[in-house]
């Protein structure tokens, strides 16, 4: 199935990206959308954590919603939709939420790249402490936004016009984090502010992607 990728870069490129062990933490709009991009891209050893299940508030933005999968945890529509791409991934699914109580769950030291595409702040951070031990990136804020082409991977402190790498940023200077890592961030204004967060398919898929093109770039360049 990987012709035109072995076309692309090359059979050494690929078999990078098929040695390659990678965690998806979050399986929303970023997570699903980074997920798809690197199954067909030829990464083969996947972890995917979320202990959410679909909904019908998912429909618009989350590539592995359907109505046929609400109520179902999305680590199982993620995994039976994986296996239907690539059946020989070997993919490794987590039903949990994940806090600092059972944060061991995550074996995280085998992991070589981490794909944070969480919304719980207390898990991203918990996943920035320990980014000594893996290449992260971090999805920031999606939501209140459409102008996608605003999206640029960057470090956190080159974050700007983003209301959750404001809290990060601020969360990381008081507990003195130097660890370094990559975000993926939007510089666009949000639109509307308030507890409420409204969002268009294409913003988190963006997000995603570019997740999902960091680590792909990154083996491939090593």
């Amino acid at each position: 199935m990987f012709e035109r990728l072995i076309t692309l870069i090359g059979e050494d490129d690929v078999n990078k990206l098929k040695k390659a062990n990678v965690l998806i933490v979050g399986l929303g709009g970023v997570g699903g959308y980074a997920l798809e991009t690197l199954v067909r891209s030829g990464i083969y050893n996947l972890t995917i954590v979320d202990g959410d299940i679909v909904e019908l508030s998912n429909l618009n933005r989350q590539i592995i919603s359907k109505r046929n999968v609400i109520g179902r945890p999305k680590v199982l529509v993620a995994q039976a939709r994986t296996l239907e791409i690539n059946p020989d991934v070997n993919l490794k699914v987590i039903n949990q939420f994940i806090s600092n109580d059972n944060f061991s769950l995550l074996n995280i030291d085998s992991f070589d790249y981490v794909i944070d595409a969480c919304d719980d702040l207390n898990l991203k951070m918990l996943l920035i402490k320990n980014a000594d031990k893996y290449k992260l990136i971090s999805s920031m804020g999606t939501a209140n936004k459409m102008d996608m082409t605003r999206f640029k991977i960057t470090t956190i402190d080159k974050t700007s016009y983003d209301p959750l790498a404001k809290i990060i940023r601020k969360k990381i200077k008081e507990e003195k984090i130097r660890t370094k890592f990559k975000v993926v961030s939007s510089d666009e204004k949000v639109m509307k502010k308030g507890a409420k967060l409204g969002t268009i398919a294409y913003m988190p898929a963006v997000s995603g992607l570019l997740c999902a093109s960091y680590v792909i770039n990154d083996i491939i360049n090593k």
